[in-house]
């Protein structure tokens, strides 16, 4: 052969390489490279102990009160699909991302980023379903913009929202507070918006009708609140699925976690769509369910409140949190195995929220 160096920078693959020189894809799908993108990138550059927590949502102290504040970017595609459309996720996935502060959201800001040229009726739709799923969540859109791009510089509407929201006394959810022993519960079946979002966008049929889970948690977190404060930690799977959710609790606590594969809600439509299409279940994104991390004397009575809400009817124990294996997430199989659950690279489906 030629003794010549082999070029392969225009080389392409599924998982791109994590040196590259220029944003890829994955770096907004909630994985390793998102992770990476914010740990040496944007925090060193922002500086701030608030940030470093990196939660869903940022705890602070104003004026001698406490409150959460989060925002978040919206660019899905399509703008509408079963179960919702771009507003609603703008509004619940703000709300949720209080929620998982144990913050009960009271006021969300909201940016219209649109492309020239798209429909003014689109638009109007777009607002409709952020005003009513405002409504729904008991939060008030207090301020707002909007920008316009030219033709071809956007993919019709893109939204960010902002919020704030109250954190009651007595409640401290964060995952450096998880210890060996807790319990893992998730609080439905998973895998439903990420199926949505691909059979509309790519016109697959499944033989059954799949709608996302979008929602808004606050509610559900308040009633399980009201059981017990002493809950450690909560988060929504949203991008990179609940795997991506078990890997960061796992990783801020210093603690192992086990989860039974076969104790995990996966509806059967969400089951036989990610067998078919070679997904897995648990890096597929949600929209409307949280996983949260319990003392086992309090387990029980926390799984009971979420099957009374409707949003937590198939609430389930999953796992614990264990003394081995810190920061690695391992899967007991159906067949008597273990796997590791590993934080995924990117994004199965880009562009779910």
């Amino acid at each position: 052969m030629p003794d010549t160096a082999l070029d392969i920078t225009g080389w392409t693959c599924p998982a791109p390489l994590r040196d590259r020189p220029r944003i890829v894809m994955g770096h907004g799908g909630g994985g390793a490279l998102s992770a990476e993108l914010v740990e040496h990138l944007f925090a060193p550059a922002f500086g701030g102990e608030l940030l470093a927590g990196l939660g869903d949502s940022a705890a602070l102290t104003l004026g001698g009160v406490r409150m959460a504040f989060s925002t978040d970017s919206y660019v899905v595609r399509p703008l509408f699909f079963p179960g919702g459309s771009i507003g609603d996720l703008a509004v619940n996935g703000t709300v949720n991302d209080l929620a998982m502060s144990g913050a009960q959201a009271a006021y969300l800001s909201c940016g219209f980023i649109l492309e020239e040229g798209v429909e003014v009726s689109a638009v109007a739709r777009v607002a409709e379903a952020l005003g009513a799923a405002a409504r729904a969540a008991g939060v008030e859109v207090a301020t707002g913009d909007t920008k316009v791009v030219e033709a071809g510089h956007g993919d019709g509407i893109y939204l960010n929202t902002a919020g704030i929201g109250l954190i009651p006394d007595g409640v401290d959810l964060r995952p450096q507070r998880v210890v060996p022993g807790d319990v893992v519960i998730v609080s439905g079946e998973i895998g439903l918006h990420g199926v949505a979002i691909m059979s509309v966008r790519e016109g697959l049929e499944f033989g059954v009708d799949i709608e996302s889970d979008c929602a808004p948690l606050g509610g559900l977190v308040r009633s399980m609140l009201a059981v017990t404060p002493d809950i450690h930690v909560l988060r929504d799977p949203t991008r990179g699925g609940l795997a991506a959710s078990l890997n960061e609790i796992a990783a801020a606590s210093g603690t192992g976690v086990v989860i039974e594969e076969a104790k995990v809600p996966v509806p059967p439509a969400v089951a036989n769509a990610c067998a078919i299409l070679g997904l897995d279940p648990l890096y597929v994104a949600n929209e409307g369910k949280l996983v949260a991390f319990v003392p086992r004397a309090h387990a029980d009575a926390v799984l009971d409140a979420l099957h009374v809400h409707p949003l937590g009817r198939h609430a389930a124990v999953i796992g614990e949190a264990v003394e081995s294996h810190p920061g690695l997430v391992v899967a007991r199989t159906g067949f008597g195995g273990t796997r590791v659950v590993d934080l995924p690279l990117g994004e199965q489906l880009p562009r779910i929220c």
